[in-house]
């Protein structure tokens, strides 16, 4: 089973500007690929399977940016596509604005890219940022994914996504009485 924590984070300047290009890459690589697969359905009525790293020689600034990242707009878009074929009803995957849309980006765990120790965080391209932790992880979870996400408020927030968290002990009660 996995839980989820959503702690707050406190970026230096630098750090809040390599995020916003982070957002706004995740957003436009999104729209991109979106763009790409209506255009190929309407010419040869098949799907195009297409990846990020398509476009990094087209467009060199998707470099600068997290690639696990870029990764999961290429699993999220992937998904919303899935979910329209199998249910219609859910409706076609749609645009991303830049103004109406939440800015927030998923990174994996992959190779102890990211850690998390005392107050702070350390993320893929951004190095250490310091954290508000107010709880702790049981002691059998890993880490799985973090979710980095900024409120219309300016605030920011990772959530940390744990897998392994066990509910063995609360079953056990439950068949004893």
């Amino acid at each position: 089973m996995n839980i989820a924590y959503r702690f707050r984070i406190y970026p230096t300047e630098e750090q809040k500007i390599l995020l916003g290009k982070t957002f706004g890459c995740c957003r436009f690589l999104y729209n991109q690929m979106l763009n790409d697969k209506i255009q190929e359905y309407k010419k040869t009525k098949k799907m195009l399977k297409n990846t990020p790293a398509m476009y990094k020689k087209e467009y060199p600034f998707l470099k600068e940016v997290d690639s696990l990242a870029l990764a999961n707009v290429q699993l999220h878009l992937e998904k919303a596509y899935k979910n329209f074929f199998r249910d219609p009803k859910v409706g076609f995957p749609r645009f991303k604005s830049k103004h109406h849309s939440k800015n927030s980006y998923t990174t994996n765990v992959v190779n102890g890219n990211i850690l998390v120790e005392d107050n702070r965080i350390r993320l893929p391209k951004l190095k250490w940022i310091s954290m508000k932790k107010h709880r702790e992880p049981a002691e059998n979870c890993r880490l799985k994914s973090v979710t980095v996400s900024m409120e219309p408020s300016g605030k920011y927030f990772a959530s940390l996504l744990y897998e392994g968290y066990s509910c063995e002990n609360q079953a056990a009660d439950r068949d004893v009485q």
